[in-house]
């Protein structure tokens, strides 16, 4: 079945996220990746997944003069939304500390955007996932960052890796969307948009 929907088809990765091409892997779909620098910049009066949205769609807007008929592009942007505002990945490690104990024992966010790009059509769409942390000694947070370095993570974490095992009490909603991409939505629009 799977072979029928995606043949003659080419799906384009633009991103750098080992997570992400994984995910793709595992769903089993041939692709190739494309990357282009990007700055993530938004406008600062939007929130939550509208940040997510908006940069998803800028991604692939670098892409615009370049797909040919039988590709999809697929772009994608995750943030942590904590008290009113957005937790992108960390500057370093002072930003990242800082970030960890501003989600220690505390709920937020995950919003991840999906952006499908043909030459003549786009869908954008969204999943948000909600997060608890337990407390977070200085000590854990520090011990995580020196061992994981989980710089290039929106909100300094990483679900699947230590402070993900030893961190996190409660989880609502999708776990691959914490991860960086929400593989259940993200397949079955895919299947109705190739």
């Amino acid at each position: 079945m799977q072979a029928e929907i995606f043949k003659d088809k080419k799906i384009i990765l633009a991103s750098g996220s080992p997570r992400r091409q994984q995910f793709l892997r595992d769903l089993g779909l041939d692709f190739e990746i494309r990357l282009k620098e990007i700055e993530e910049v938004y406008p600062p009066n939007l929130k939550a997944a509208e940040i997510t949205d908006y940069l998803a769609v800028l991604k692939a807007s670098a892409f615009a003069d370049e797909l040919k008929d039988d590709e999809t592009l697929v772009t994608s942007d995750t943030i942590v939304w904590h008290n009113g505002h957005a937790l992108g990945k960390p500057a370093g490690y002072d930003d990242a500390f800082k970030m960890l104990r501003e989600l220690s024992d505390s709920t937020h966010e995950v919003f991840t955007s999906v952006c499908l790009t043909k030459i003549d059509f786009q869908l954008v769409f969204n999943d948000a996932t909600k997060v608890t942390f337990s407390h977070l000694t200085d000590e854990a947070i520090a011990f995580y960052l020196e061992t994981c370095k989980p710089f290039d993570k929106a909100g300094s974490y990483g679900i699947q890796d230590w402070l993900g095992l030893t961190a996190i009490s409660r989880i609502e909603g999708s776990y691959t969307n914490v991860v960086g991409l929400p593989t259940e939505k993200f397949y079955k629009n895919l299947i109705s948009f190739v």
